[in-house]
């Protein structure tokens, strides 16, 4: 049951359990949704992941790039949105495109642009967990994460079932999500006391010496009141990362992907990208970098 665990507590032994909840055992876990690097599966209040092999990334990514350069030949921007909300059409022609990548040797795709890429995600996806770990773990920026031991686990599609050892906190939904439905509500107030929690969660995580260079907003999720961060690769401890970054000049809410949500509220985004630049840039940061714990600062040094 989900009481077992309370998030927030110091007790390292609160997130180490003698058996996995009985939610994740007793039934059939659902597809939840799908990135480059792992499927994801849940019960009502936690996730597994299945890790994706070299050769589903390669096909994946290859994919991408397929579906990028024949967007034009697609109707209605068909293609950007196959990527968006990944469905059995684009498993389907992951397969596909898997299928005749098999037929040539891994090290010649590795030796390619794609495997460039692949090599890029795998090293971010990878650092970014690393710092997660070491420097997020038990806070509520992350979702809670416990362990228990090795348990067999029945899922909703390919393989049918999997061996795990830890399930994460399933947040409610995206923030990206959660603001395009108080939109459509008409609940702008609302929208604006989840940017406000994005900022205090941002705040929170630099005074942890810790920066996410990708803020988009379909990367954060909503669990109860807290904003959560889901995606770990854009997470660095390396001041010049962040510096380079925060040079970069564009209009907040567009960067984070409300030009759409907010295109009738002029007077939400003006307010938005003013309260962003007074808090996401170097003075800023560096204030809250400079009160990270001596870990974190030997660690971004």
């Amino acid at each position: 049951m989900v009481h077992e665990v309370r998030h927030g507590e110091s007790d390292d032994e609160t997130r180490v359990l003698p058996h996995a909840p009985e939610e994740l055992t007793s039934g059939r876990l659902v597809r939840l949704g799908e990135g480059i690097g792992k499927v994801v599966y849940a019960s009502e209040h936690w996730v597994i992941k299945r890790e994706r092999g070299p050769s589903e990334i390669l096909a994946l990514i290859a994919l991408w790039r397929a579906l990028r350069r024949f967007d034009q030949l697609l109707p209605g921007g068909h293609g950007p949105r196959l990527l968006e909300r990944p469905g059995q059409q684009i498993r389907f022609l992951r397969t596909q495109f898997q299928a005749v990548m098999l037929a040539v040797p891994k090290g010649l795709w590795f030796m390619t642009h794609i495997g460039s890429i692949w090599h890029t995600y795998s090293a971010r996806a990878a650092k970014g967990e690393e710092i997660a770990a070491a420097h997020l773990e038990g806070t509520a920026l992350i979702p809670m994460r416990i362990t228990f031991p090795p348990t067999r686990v029945r899922v909703g599609s390919w393989p049918g079932w999997l061996m795990v050892s830890e399930a994460t906190e399933r947040v409610e939904m995206t923030l990206h999500d959660r603001i395009n439905d108080l939109a459509r509500g008409l609940r702008f107030d609302e929208i604006e006391v989840w940017l406000n929690r994005l900022l205090e969660a941002r705040l929170a995580g630099w005074q942890r010496g810790v920066f996410s260079l990708d803020a988009h907003l379909k990367n954060f999720g909503v669990a109860g009141d807290r904003v959560v961060l889901l995606d770990y690769g854009g997470l660095t401890t390396h001041w010049p990362d962040v510096e380079n970054r925060l040079a970069f000049d564009d209009e907040p809410h567009v960067q984070l992907g409300l030009e759409m949500t907010l295109r009738d509220r002029p007077d939400i985004a003006e307010r938005f990208d003013a309260q962003w630049r007074a808090t996401v840039n170097p003075e800023v940061v560096r204030a809250c970098w400079q009160r990270r714990p001596a870990a974190a600062a030997a660690a971004g040094s």
